[in-house]
Formats: structure tokens, C-alpha cells, sequence
């Protein structure tokens, strides 16, 4: 259960943190939000947090989108995040919500001239998608929100009303998940994260400009892809009808992690299974944000200072106090 929040300037119980009803915010979706994770390593007996800093600088240009003016930085969010899950002592994994908001109770549609807030908060987290290994996707009737109307490069609270069509579509005709096509009928990405398919041994995925998140998880997948396994990544628009002759595809993002499509409207994307190269990323995605990867060790941000040592960190250190 969650037991804390940061609100109004300090982390208190989370039975405090409270806003009116007459918070405009929440009248006109006049916020933006962040989506981290945190990784319990039991061996380690270390909690890690994936990418925070690049998330809390995504975080701020979200925030700038809506003329949200702050006096938090990034590192600001970065300790507050870090002294909050210390309280909270999860020893599981975890999910960090960071939400800032316009914390006026006015009525009368606007973004200037509003007060600004952030609130933080985090709770016990694990499969956003049940069948990670294997999911069954239809292709959305929704279209993904544009640039010139509700822009996509942020994490905007108003736009996921759009995600929110797509998923609910997609999950009561019977799928786990939606591809979603942007304004220009190109593939863009499900209800709320990236997408990638496989062809001829290539990753392929949208490019920025097809009205997608720049997903952090979304750009860590492309530099595993590369450096790791050799793949060549291309980053060009998709047709819907492409998906169905793909070798493989599956999803990515912070929530639902690196989630394999076995089928696209009722169509088997390859052998209807996770495929090779899916896999292979899908276990160094995990071996990484678990801390078991120590050459990304510098996307990882431990919560615990005063953890004890492993075994094999106490092994190591004997080893080099003999020798």
C-alpha cells in the first residue's frame, strides 16, 4: 500500500494529499506526468530506479508545454523521488508517478497566469500487460492525437483521454492492446506506448515526428539494439498492412516494459510466438534495469545508500584486500 506523497512542498502521509474539486486541473485536464519504475534487486538487496534523471528533464519539457513555470529542477525531483521511496522501503518493484498540475480552484480555460504544483507518489508495481510474451493486438479505429492539435511530445493529463478510447476499444472486442495510426494513417504506437517490428532482421520503428512519446524505454531499446546485439535500427513510417508481414513486433515503454505481439488483428505476426530477436532484448532489458549489467549501470539510480553487502561484493572485496 502507499503510505507517502510529496504534495505542496513536502512528502507527507498520502491521506493528505488532497486536491479541490474546483482545481482547474482537474476541471480541464490542465496537467502533465511522468511514469518511472523501480527494480528490486533481492540478491543485491538494492532497489534501482530506471533512467531517473532523463526522465524527471522529460518531466520539466512536458511542463513547458503547458507554460508551467517551477522551481524545481530536474535534480530537485531526483531527491525528492529518492527520500519518498526510502519511507515507503519497498522491497519489490515499484512505480514512481510524478504529476505537476495547474493547482488554481478557478474557473475559465487558460494555461497563464496559474499557479503550478507538483505531486509525487509511488505504489507496488508489476505486469501492465498479463501475457508479456505473447500478446493478441487489434489496430485501433481511434487515431493518435496530432502535433498542431494536442502535442504527443508531452505527457500531457487532457491527451491520454485519447489512449484511453484506445485501450477500452481494444480490451472489450477481446485484445490485450491497440496500434494506433496518426493523422496520416502511418502506424504511430499503442494506447500508451512505443512499438517496434522486426523485418528481415532489421528493427524498425516511427520516427519522432509521427506524433509519438519520445519514450526513454524507446530510445534505451534502439541503444541495446545496436550496441548489444548488432541489429540495425531504422526509424521510418510504418503502414498498417506492413505489420502483418512482419517477422516480429512488440511494444515498449516504462509501464509495460518490453511486451511481445503475437497477432495483429487476428493475423499471426511471425510464428504467432515471441521471436528471436524480441527475446533477446526483452532479457538484457530486464538483466539491465535489475542492476545485473554493470555496463548500464550508469541508467540506474540505487535508493538504498546503507544497503549490506552482497556475496559476491564481499567475496570481491577479500579478493582485493589480499592480493
Amino acid at each position: 500500500m502507499t503510505q507517502y506523497a510529496y504534495f505542496e512542498g513536502r512528502i507527507r502521509p498520502i491521506e493528505e494529499a488532497k486536491v479541490s474539486v474546483m482545481t482547474h486541473a482537474f476541471n480541464y485536464g490542465t496537467g502533465w506526468f511522468g511514469g518511472l519504475r523501480g527494480y528490486w534487486n533481492a540478491e543485491q538487496e538494492q532497489l534501482y530506479v530506471f533512467r531517473i534523471l532523463d526522465h524527471y528533464r522529460r518531466f520539466l519539457d512536458s511542463g513547458k508545454i503547458l507554460m508551467a513555470s517551477l522551481d524545481l529542477s530536474a535534480e530537485d525531483l531526483v531527491e525528492i523521488t529518492l527520500e519518498l521511496l526510502r519511507r515507503e522501503g519497498y522491497h519489490e518493484d515499484c512505480y514512481i508517478r510524478p504529476i505537476g498540475y495547474k493547482a488554481d480552484p478557478v474557473i475559465g480555460v487558460r494555461l497563464h497566469n496559474l499557479r503550478d504544483q507538483v505531486t509525487i507518489f509511488s505504489t507496488p508495481f508489476g505486469r501492465y500487460i498479463e501475457n508479456e510474451e505473447g500478446a493478441e493486438v487489434c489496430v485501433s479505429s481511434w487515431r493518435r492525437v496530432d502535433d498542431t492539435a494536442l502535442p504527443p511530445r508531452g505527457k500531457l493529463v487532457g491527451s491520454y483521454v485519447n489512449s484511453a478510447l484506445i485501450k477500452s476499444e481494444a480490451v472489450l472486442n477481446g485484445f490485450a492492446e491497440a496500434i494506433v495510426l496518426n493523422q496520416n494513417g502511418h502506424v504511430a504506437e499503442g494506447s500508451a506506448e512505443n512499438f517496434f517490428l522486426v523485418r528481415n532482421g532489421a528493427l524498425i520503428t516511427p520516427p519522432v515526428y509521427a506524433n509519438v512519446l519520445e519514450g526513454i524505454t524507446r530510445r534505451s531499446i534502439i541503444e541495446l539494439a545496436q550496441r548489444e546485439l548488432g541489429v540495425t535500427v531504422v526509424e521510418r513510417e510504418i503502414d498498417r498492412s506492413e505489420i502483418y508481414v512482419a517477422d516480429e513486433a512488440f511494444f515498449c515503454g516504462t509501464g509495460v516494459q518490453v511486451v511481445a505481439v503475437a497477432s495483429v488483428d487476428h493475423r499471426p505476426i511471425g510464428s504467432g510466438r515471441i521471436g528471436p530477436i524480441t527475446q533477446r532484448l526483452r532479457d538484457l532489458y530486464f538483466r539491465v534495469v535489475r542492476g545485473q549489467e554493470p555496463a548500464y549501470a550508469h541508467w540506474l539510480t540505487p535508493v538504498y545508500a546503507d544497503r549490506p553487502a552482497t556475496h559476491a561484493e564481499a567475496t570481491a572485496r577479500l579478493v582485493a584486500a589480499v592480493v
